[in-house]
């Protein structure tokens, strides 16, 4: 399970280090795909492959879209010895990634995010969906 969030910044390579507990747990590869939300998906392999399993018993027209989104630009990627993995250029620059970057645990996968885009989105979540959603857990 992946817990936790923390700032880091990408090098002038695109590298970012990740978290040690995450890399234990993604193990010595693991994929690197188009979030939700302009976001970096990050996922084991067996998560990875649970996804493109899910995504092929849909209908499709919707297995296509979600093959687009999510299967087409993935990559498989190993971190270095310093623990640093290296995001390709064009999800780089489809997600707004550079500079400083938030690394957020989100229980299967992880997410890496431009830091400003993921303040100004925990401001829209406080505001309005988890308001509604603790009230269905009854908290």
């Amino acid at each position: 399970m992946f817990l936790g969030t923390s700032d880091h910044n990408l090098d002038s390579k695109g590298r970012v280090i990740l978290p040690a507990e995450f890399r234990e747990e993604l193990g010595e590869t693991f994929y690197l795909t188009m979030g939700f939300n302009r976001c970096l998906q990050v996922m084991s392999v067996a998560q990875f492959d649970r996804l493109r399993d899910q995504i092929r018993q849909l209908p499709v027209d919707k297995a296509l879209a979600l093959q687009y989104l999510l299967i087409s630009p993935a990559k498989p990627v190993s971190p270095n010895a310093q623990g640093r993995i290296s995001i390709p250029q064009k999800l780089r620059e489809d997600l707004g990634l550079n500079g400083e970057v938030t690394v957020v645990g989100m229980d299967t996968r992880v997410e890496i995010w431009d830091k400003d885009t993921f303040s100004a989105f925990m401001e829209r979540q406080k505001q309005a969906s988890v308001a509604e959603a603790l009230e269905l857990l009854r908290l």
